[in-house]
């Protein structure tokens, strides 16, 4: 599937806040921002952040609304992230949407026998192979948690082993500035030196305040090494709403909104121009499981509200959709992961995580949900090309040609359109089922088990060395 941006003069569009609206969310998050301020337990951050005009006390800091709106000026407006070999692939601007999968799964749910299981270090190689072989994916994620490695590794080989399996960019997370720093030489590696990494970055690096506004030590040292050698950066703020944030979903979002931009703040103290992406996963707590819903239709109404944020800010957007709060692929699954995925594009959500690759409210991963959900991104792709309208698709000329009682199955223009069109192998459109055909979910099995068998272009022999003598280092590091 291309990649390029359709020319359009009109794309569907989803808006649920108005001008009105998204100016007093801004406001009032200035204001807590002001007001309330947040804890901060850094001397370096603090000291940088005394520096800059904010106001000190302990570990509470105050941010004058002065100072982030001098900062949401310094950050940049566009990311382009790039693929191994330098290609520039995934464009954070103007509202588009990027298609990725999730991160930090416990448990794998095995295509072969239906199993669930431990998430372990093969299961990162295998969904990293799928996820390259699945074209409406844009970029990567590890995806789960290698829980057969040592703790003090686990983060580390995960990377490694989806840097190894495919070609897209990763966006992950780590415990702790060694593990980071790991990563970002791995990747300065593979796309040969920094001056390449800078051009179209392979890596972002995932990282959260906790709720509500706190940040701790190690994120905060995370944070640092960012800003200090130019590495992506994503602040994902998550209240749940009547949980750690407020039961209102517009007091949610406020908080939400304070947290992501007193990251961005840091950041462009530090270092300003660091590359930022803002964001907001905020949702309702189900106060029947007590669980942080990710199906709900409250958070697509928020995630969307976030878009719009964004495009506020001017700010690349790191969004969320395509999980689900089942435990199985099932049609609560299909239809928590289309009405999400749908909201994310019409709304314009940029960098969206989570597809396919989140059951059980981000704890199960599924090979067929990602290939499932490959099939459903195709289909909102296809919606958000709109219909557009010029001389040639009006097709005056070509209804004149056939007049009354024709048929336009050989016209020249019939091949060449329908071609554009989606078909999908999954998708059954006959007209009546035949005795034995294989039902959805053998199909979807069928499907899973062929594209797990890719193999993607594999590094040089010089950076898979160089990796494993890398990966020696850690082992012995750890002892």
């Amino acid at each position: 599937m291309s990649l390029t941006f359709p020319d359009l003069t009109f794309r569907p569009e989803l808006r649920v806040l108005s001008e009105q609206q998204i100016k007093e969310i801004h406001w009032a998050s200035l204001e807590v921002l002001e007001r309330t301020g947040l804890v901060i337990k850094h001397p370096r951050m603090l000291e940088a952040l005394a520096g800059a005009g904010g106001r000190i006390s302990g570990d509470r800091v105050r941010l004058p609304a002065h100072l982030v709106e001098d900062c949401l000026r310094r950050a940049p407006k566009r990311l382009v992230l790039g693929r191994r070999d330098g290609e520039r692939r995934v464009f954070l601007q103007g509202g588009y949407s990027w298609f990725g999968p999730s991160l930090d799964c416990v448990d794998f749910l095995d295509p072969v026998d239906g199993r669930r299981s431990p998430f372990h270090l093969r299961h990162c190689a295998a969904n990293a192979r799928l996820l390259d072989a699945l074209p409406n994916f844009d970029w990567s994620m590890i995806i789960g948690m290698a829980g057969d490695c040592p703790p003090q590794l686990a983060d580390r080989l995960a990377a490694k082993a989806a840097l190894t399996n495919t070609e897209k960019p990763l966006v992950f997370c780590c415990n702790d500035v060694e593990s980071l720093k790991a990563v970002y030489e791995m990747a300065l590696v593979i796309t040969d030196g920094r001056k390449n990494f800078e051009q179209a970055p392979l890596i972002v690096h995932y990282s959260e305040p906790i709720s509500p506004l706190s940040y701790y030590g190690p994120s905060l040292d995370k944070i640092i090494f960012c800003c200090e050698h130019r590495l992506p950066l994503i602040i994902l703020s998550a209240p749940q709403a009547g949980g750690t944030g407020p039961a209102s979903l517009v007091g949610s979002l406020v908080l939400g909104n304070a947290e992501s931009l007193s990251g961005l703040v840091m950041a462009q103290v530090l270092a300003p121009g660091t590359p930022f992406i803002y964001g907001i996963q905020s949702t309702i707590m189900d106060m029947h499981t007590t669980i942080f819903t990710y199906g709900s239709a409250e958070q697509a109404l928020m995630l969307s509200a976030v878009s719009q944020l964004a495009a506020f800010y001017e700010l690349p957007l790191f969004g969320t959709a395509g999980a689900t709060d089942s435990k199985y692929i099932d049609p609560q699954a299909g239809l928590e992961s289309i009405f999400q995925c749908l909201a994310s594009a019409a709304s314009g959500s940029g960098l969206v995580h989570d597809c396919g690759s989140w059951l059980d409210h981000g704890s199960l991963a599924s090979p067929e949900y990602m290939v499932l959900m490959n099939e459903i991104i195709f289909m909102v792709r296809q919606f958000m090309k709109g219909l557009p309208v010029d001389r040639e698709s009006l097709a005056v000329e070509i209804i004149d040609q056939i007049g009354p009682g024709g048929n336009y199955l050989r016209h020249p223009s019939t091949r060449r359109i329908c071609r554009e069109m989606f078909y999908s192998r999954l998708f059954d459109r006959s007209m009546a089922e035949k005795p034995g055909s294989p039902k959805f979910g053998e199909r979807l099995r069928a499907m899973t088990l062929e594209k797990m068998d890719h193999q993607p272009v594999p590094l040089t022999t010089e950076k898979s060395r160089e990796l494993a003598r890398m990966e020696e280092i850690w082992r012995k590091t750890a002892g």
